[in-house]
Formats: C-alpha cells, structure tokens, sequence
C-alpha cells in the first residue's frame, strides 16, 4: 500500500496530534529529527507549534503522507528562505516516516513528494537539507538523487562525548 500525501493540509486536531505522536514516536525510535531519545509529546510540542505558527504566515510548507487507514505516517517541512540571495531554494527538514511503516519506501515516496511540491513553487531550483552524520542518512538521500555539498564536523552534539557531522545535501530540480 502506498501513502497518500497531501501539501498544507488543513492544520485540525487530529492532525496535529498525528504529526505530534509521528514526531514523539520517529524520535524514540531513534530517528534524527531534531531531538534524542528519549523524548515526550510534551518535549515536542513547542517545536510543532513553531512550525505550524511559520505555516500560518506562510514561511513554512507541510507535507503529510497518510496511510490506507488514514494515519498520519510520514510528515517533512518545506522552508522558504527568506534571504533575497537565496529565495530560489527552499528547506526540507524534520523528514519523518513512522517506526511501523520503515522498509516499504515510504522514505523514497515521500521525498518524491516533497520534490514535486517544491518544482510547484514559483522560482524554486533546489532542495536543500541537513542530515545527522553517524547514521548511513547521507547514503539514503544520495540513492534519492540528492548530493553532499558540505560537512561541518562535529557540528552536531547528540551527548557528551557524541557529536556527529552535520551534513548538507542538495537536490537540484531543474
């Protein structure tokens, strides 16, 4: 079965607390999404907020890939730059596909997703994001057609005496 996945969708309760508990479980089990493990919905929530907050003043993009059931099972934020130098990429960050539905190629099916909604945007030429060096991420994104165009190592602290590259990559969509 594949996702269904939908571009801003309309920000209800539900949705919110799926992107929530999405954000809390992909954490838990691991996943680089801005926090360690582990981690409460309560932890999580300031940082939703602020998302959907920059969504509202239309800084900020959100796609949602439902599953057969309808729940929320992989999420990413698209970011518009704001610098007048680079208005012709945007962001792709806090890329997420839940615990229970890794291994189908949703990862892949999402990033195509969020492809096409970028090539959707006016002036758009590139994605650009960041991953957590440690964890094979970059290899991932290079089989999805993205490059590494830069490393900062150590950037990233994850624990005392654990930091990790952080990696950016690109897409170029023209």
């Amino acid at each position: 079965m594949s996702l269904t996945f939908t571009l801003d969708p309309a920000v209800t309760p539900a949705l919110r607390d799926g992107v929530l508990d999405l954000w809390t479980d992909v954490s838990n089990a691991g996943g680089a999404v801005g926090f360690v493990a582990p981690v409460s919905r309560d932890e999580i929530r300031p940082d939703l907020v602020r998302q959907l907050a920059a969504m509202a003043e239309g800084r900020n993009r959100l796609l949602v890939g439902h599953d057969a059931s309808g729940e929320v099972a992989a999420a990413a934020f698209l970011a518009f730059n704001s610098h007048r130098l680079q208005t012709h990429w945007v962001m792709l960050y806090t890329v997420m596909v839940h615990p229970r539905h890794q291994g189908k190629g949703y990862g892949r099916d999402l990033l195509a997703a969020a492809a096409d909604a970028a090539r959707g945007f006016d002036g758009i030429e590139a994605i650009r994001l960041g991953c957590r060096g440690g964890l094979g991420l970059e290899h991932f994104y290079r089989s999805c057609g993205y490059q590494e165009v830069g490393r900062v190592p150590g950037a990233i602290r994850v624990a005392p005496g654990d930091d990790r590259d952080d990696i950016t990559m690109l897409l170029p969509l023209v």
